[in-house]
């Protein structure tokens, strides 16, 4: 059974930097492109950043890029997410999800229960 979970959420304030963990299990995750997805409160779901198996394919969305850094350790089964200078309007809960293949463009089939990042003065 495929299993995600997130850590690494917190309170933080505007500027400030957090890093997201997501150990995953029940699946050869060496295999498999992983994304990092978002939900604001009062909002839908939305991408933020994807990597591929094992080429280090990434990618990111127009927010994301130049702030955030995604990265993984398959010796760890351990999906990663570098957030720097956050914003008031990063505050979301943030999810890894499983792609379907082993890129990351692409769907996905499985998402965590998520972290909260909450960033506030």
């Amino acid at each position: 059974e495929v299993h995600l979970v997130e850590s690494g959420g917190d309170w933080v304030q505007p500027g400030g930097s957090l890093t997201l963990s997501c150990v995953a299990s029940g699946f050869t995750f060496s295999n498999f492109g992983m994304m990092w997805f978002r939900q604001a409160p009062g909002k839908g779901l939305e991408y933020v950043s994807g990597i591929s198996a094992k080429t280090g394919g990434v990618g990111y969305s127009y927010f994301a890029k130049d702030r955030f850094t995604v990265s993984r350790d398959n010796s760890k089964n351990t999906l990663y997410l570098q957030m720097n200078m956050l914003k008031t309007e990063d505050t979301a809960r943030y999810y890894c999800a499983k792609a379907d293949s082993p890129n990351y463009a692409g769907t996905y089939d499985y998402q965590g229960p998520g972290t909260e990042v909450t960033v506030s003065a």
